[in-house]
């Protein structure tokens, strides 16, 4: 391993100190010497005790932490504050809701000494003391049955990876090339790596470099969130369509003509309990096989809630933005904005 490499962690955070704290925790177990690299903590704003918790490790800590703080302007602002203080060669980025592996610096500078690259993106999963609604909110969110194939959550997909910010890194060279994060509120990242992947950098997709990515911690939250993410991808479209493809239609699509099935049988003389036995066979399949996957029956009933919810909610942000923007043409949609992690 190259020790001449030196490495930035750059993480926005918003009012998320007790998960703020679990990362450097993590951070703190990792299997590489402590002085090859830097956590950068770019605060946006919080109103917590963010300040008081990165202080607190500040103290204690065997790696250096810094701590930067803005006006509160949105992720994609206060990752670009890191990224203009950062003095590694590799700049990471981790979400302040995840917590890394203890390979993970590891595994990412084995692989750049081996392969190299210029950006590369990574999975994410859950950990044992993740909560039940968690545990099913991440298997929704990177199993092929769902939407792990379009996310980049193994080497398995049928989708254009695009590396996301929960797990993600660059060269300095890189940021040189091609500056900081846009204004998006929500995709942001998405439209980094586009920007990336179109200057010619080699991206690479790490399976072996892990976050644990602890996601929303309630249905309203995760609701809230897909419909953004529906939303998103329809303004990444507006900025290129490149970034708009067929399977992003997927779930507008099911929500469609699961409305037009429950129509047709409903007007045919079907009763509710048909129907409503009509879809929930494969769903209970789906859970079926995800709790055999994460090794947990409990999960199954969680299941049956998230991920037609992760359906529905991002096929309506979807759809409405798409007629606004692409049928109306109206600027850019923001969707849930106040009150978004309640």
């Amino acid at each position: 391993m190259d020790q001449g490499i030196f490495i930035s962690i750059v993480t926005p955070t918003f009012n998320r100190a007790d998960e703020l704290d679990l990362l450097l925790q993590s951070l703190s177990k990792q299997t590489v010497k402590m002085d090859l690299f830097e956590s950068i903590i770019s605060d946006d704003g919080s109103t917590d005790i963010t300040k008081e918790i990165v202080e607190k490790w500040q103290k204690k800590s065997k790696f250096k932490i810094r701590y930067l703080s803005q006006k509160n302007k949105g992720p994609g602002e206060a990752r670009n504050h890191g990224l203009k203080e950062s003095n590694g060669h590799l700049i990471l980025f981790i979400d302040s809701d995840c917590e890394a592996h203890p390979d993970w610096i590891k595994t990412i500078l084995n692989q750049y000494n081996t392969n190299s690259f210029d950006a590369f993106g990574g999975p994410d999963g859950a950990k044992d003391d993740f909560t039940l609604l968690q545990k099913a909110i991440d298997y929704s969110m990177t199993s092929l049955l769902t939407t792990g194939g379009i996310r980049g959550h193994s080497e398995k997909m049928i989708s254009k990876f695009y590396p996301r910010t929960h797990n993600m890194g660059i060269t300095k060279d890189i940021y040189r090339k091609i500056g900081g994060f846009g204004t998006l509120r929500h995709g942001q990242d998405i439209e980094y790596s586009n920007r990336i992947i179109k200057s010619g950098a080699k991206v690479k997709f790490l399976k072996d470099a892990l976050v644990y990515h602890r996601r929303r911690s309630t249905i309203k939250q995760f609701s809230k969130q897909v419909f953004n993410w529906g939303v998103a991808r329809v303004n990444l479209g507006k900025i290129d369509l490149s970034m708009l493809r067929l399977v992003h239609f997927l779930p507008t699509i099911v929500c469609l003509i699961s409305l037009v099935i429950i129509f047709s049988m409903a007007y045919s003389g079907i009763s509710i309990h048909n129907i409503l036995f009509f879809f929930m066979i494969p769903l209970f399949i789906i859970a079926f096989l995800g709790s055999f996957k994460k090794r947990d029956i409990r999960i199954i009933p969680y299941l049956l809630a998230v991920i037609p919810i992760q359906v529905i909610a991002y096929g309506i942000g979807f759809f409405q933005a798409f007629i606004r923007r692409f049928v109306f043409q109206e600027s850019e949609i923001i969707g849930f904005s106040k009150r978004y992690y309640k």
